[in-house]
């Protein structure tokens, strides 16, 4: 059974499964998740906790052993057991299999680890333990999901959020959870009162945003020239090699040319064969009500150059020159801004 970590909610009374699944990229929300388990399952009798990781010198033996064996002074366990890749490999996945068969009402087993695909879910282990327990995928809050989080949050810790306020939360803590609650920690012991106004907060707050070539990429494809521009910043500073942006920008054009030449020819847009999920089709509507392939044209000339001047270490501030290509998503031209990187 499948539930978003919006909708975990245990108590010390909630009927508790044999087996939980909690995977996906967003930290945040997999330790809130575990920590209304600890709780529930402490509240519940389950006052041993094991935690194990199944990297490359695990032994699942040690896992047989630990859900078989009970300690002198507990008479139920919770095992926490992570596996970083989502993958445990032939022998793991007979063990882990192998427990659903005779399920033991004093052991209560986690598994966690980072972000799977639908590979692993249609696995046999996988779907076993998931007939049995709870799947919450962890993903990466965007727009009014959000809003929402920070919202629920900050009223949660006794503090009011007006629009504005959860707005500037949002901008300086998207992608970075962890950050937005610490943030929101920092708040609740500077305002007590729990009434902080917009510029006390603005005042406070730290930007702690992040984000990937990926998100960069939503954001070209929605047409957000000050987001795109506030990415590239926050790429730059942590380091992200401008050849991984360019990879990424390179890898759209690719399809959104195939997706306007599609179009062009009266052809229907088929969404499966360019791997584009439903979640993001408006994204590439978006962008090609305002993209023509005479401009797609000039944009792979601009590439191009960029890509060459970037192999042989021709560009000094390599971010400049990617935030004009990112602008030509929008589209902004640059036919009379020449980058020129002194190539012969």
């Amino acid at each position: 059974m499948q539930v978003y970590p919006n909708r975990f909610n245990l108590t010390d009374t909630s009927n508790l499964k044999p087996f939980y699944l909690i995977f996906g990229e967003e930290p945040q929300q997999k330790l809130e998740c575990l920590e209304q388990l600890r709780k529930a399952a402490l509240a519940q009798g389950f006052d041993e906790r094991q935690s194990l990781v199944a990297d490359n010198q695990f032994s699942w033996d040690t896992l047989i052993e630990a859900t078989q064996t009970l300690s002198l002074f507990s008479s139920r366990q919770i095992i926490e057991l992570e596996i970083p890749t989502g993958k445990p490999g032939a022998e793991g996945s007979k063990v882990l299999t192998s427990l659903t068969v005779n399920i033991n009402p004093d052991v209560l087993l986690v598994i966690h680890g980072g972000k799977i695909d639908k590979g692993v879910q249609n696995t046999k282990w996988f779907k076993a333990i998931d007939k049995h327990g709870v799947y919450v995928p962890s993903y990466p809050l965007e727009g009014n999901a959000l809003h929402q989080w920070i919202g629920k949050k900050m009223h949660d810790s006794g503090l009011q959020a007006s629009p504005q306020v959860s707005q500037l939360l949002v901008e300086c803590c998207e992608g970075n959870l962890l950050a937005a609650t610490q943030e929101i920690e920092k708040l609740k012991l500077l305002y007590p009162n729990g009434a902080p106004t917009f510029e006390q907060v603005s005042d406070a707050v730290v930007d702690q945003s992040r984000f990937t070539v990926f998100h960069l990429v939503d954001v070209l494809l929605s047409g957000d020239p000050k987001k795109t521009i506030k990415m590239l910043y926050r790429l730059e500073s942590e380091g992200v090699e401008p050849t991984i942006v360019a990879w990424a920008l390179t890898r759209e054009w690719q399809t959104l040319q195939s997706i306007l030449f599609d179009k062009q020819q009266g052809k229907n847009i088929n969404w499966n064969q360019y791997r584009i999920w439903k979640s993001r089709q408006s994204l590439y509507q978006s962008a090609m009500q305002r993209l023509s392939l005479n401009h797609m044209a000039l944009l792979q000339t601009k590439l191009a150059a960029f890509d060459v001047a970037i192999k042989q270490t021709q560009v000094v501030r390599p971010y400049i020159e990617l935030c004009h290509l990112c602008m030509m998503f929008m589209p902004y031209s640059l036919e009379n801004l020449p980058l020129d990187y002194g190539i012969e």
